[in-house]
């Protein structure tokens, strides 16, 4: 007999959703496909296939930019769609927990909390988790005790840098670098060298396989549309390229692990000096990211197997073992 509650992680990219009934998970693309002005044709991964593809007519898109809901109405219909695909069509009487990021607004934080209520879910109850603490418990850390944790999530657009201790947020940041401007970067670095114009899956394929590509010691294949013949043709990408277009950014999340760490407490530092720095989100393992965080810190860095279900694994754990469910806070589904 499962556990009457549904866990939800909402990515810019991936939304990750916990289904209590039968203590599994999955994960879909958050982006939905609209026709004409308000009909629904795809969603979640079939609507990402369409994405930059799609006809005039029909809209693409990801409901939530930048770590906040940017619209509800159709992030609405993605959870109820999502919801009860996991009920296949019978939906059940449930409790909600929703992992909300830190270091956002008051608005923007009233927007998930209002996101079950208004998503025709036969929601019971409706818990907030902060983000950073269901990352870490959902790396296997005890994050009720003493000792503190640094948790680096990058994800599709932002990158959440938070100091964890005795189940709290001592000290967070949030910047607007991730995955998404990882794949920027390497199709402005494939246009400007080889004058080639490539879109933004293509790109993200670049961003994914580049490890593997170099350690097999070998250049990345592309096809994409030339500049001066408009024509579509293949290209080898040397993977120099584009570990070095990812530089810059890599940097800027590097100065604000810095400027975290300069505001760690001297005791949670030596925490930190002992067990190292953990990194999670879907972007945490593109290229050379880990070694530079590590070398210019001189700390270990900490990658979980599957780093891109951390916080769904941690809401999980906190929707099944009571022990850990004072880190979820009750929400009040009438309030406006």
């Amino acid at each position: 007999m499962g556990i009457g509650a549904f866990g939800i992680d909402l990515g810019s990219s991936n939304i990750k959703i916990y289904n209590g009934f039968e203590d599994t998970y999955f994960m879909e693309k958050n982006m939905i496909a609209i026709e004409g002005q308000d009909t629904l044709y795809a969603y979640g991964d079939s609507a990402f296939d369409m994405y930059e593809k799609a006809p005039d007519n029909i809209q693409v898109s990801f409901p939530v930019n930048m770590g906040v809901i940017l619209d509800p109405r159709n992030m609405n219909t993605l959870i109820h769609y999502f919801i009860s695909d996991q009920c296949k069509g019978n939906l059940h009487a449930a409790d909600y927990y929703i992992a909300v990021p830190t270091d956002v607004t008051p608005v923007d934080r009233r927007a998930f909390r209002n996101l079950i209520r208004d998503s025709n879910v036969k929601a019971r109850r409706v818990y907030t988790v902060e983000k950073a603490i269901a990352d870490g418990l959902g790396m296997d850390i005890d994050v009720k005790t003493s000792q503190g944790v640094l948790v680096v999530d990058v994800g599709y657009d932002t990158t959440e840098i938070s100091l964890l201790s005795l189940g709290g947020i001592v000290y967070s940041r949030l910047i607007k670098t991730g995955g998404q401007k990882f794949d920027e970067a390497i199709k402005a670095a494939v246009r400007k060298e080889y004058g080639l114009l490539i879109g933004s899956k293509t790109s993200e394929k670049l961003k994914i396989a580049v490890r593997e590509v170099e350690s097999q010691k070998r250049n990345a294949v592309v096809y994409g549309r030339h500049i001066v013949s408009g024509l579509p043709v293949e290209k080898e990408i040397a993977t120099e390229l584009i570990n070095d277009s990812l530089e810059e950014d890599f940097a800027v999340i590097m100065a604000n692990i810095r400027q975290v760490l300069e505001h760690t407490p001297p005791e949670l530092g030596a925490d930190i000096y002992r067990h190292g720095i953990y990194l999670s989100g879907g972007a945490c393992q593109t290229g050379k990211l880990a070694a530079k965080i590590s070398k210019d810190t001189g700390l270990k860095v900490n990658i979980n197997t599957e780093p891109i279900a951390s916080v769904i694994k941690g809401l999980s754990t906190i929707i099944r073992e009571e022990r850990f469910s004072s880190l979820a806070s009750y929400v009040e589904l009438n309030k406006k």
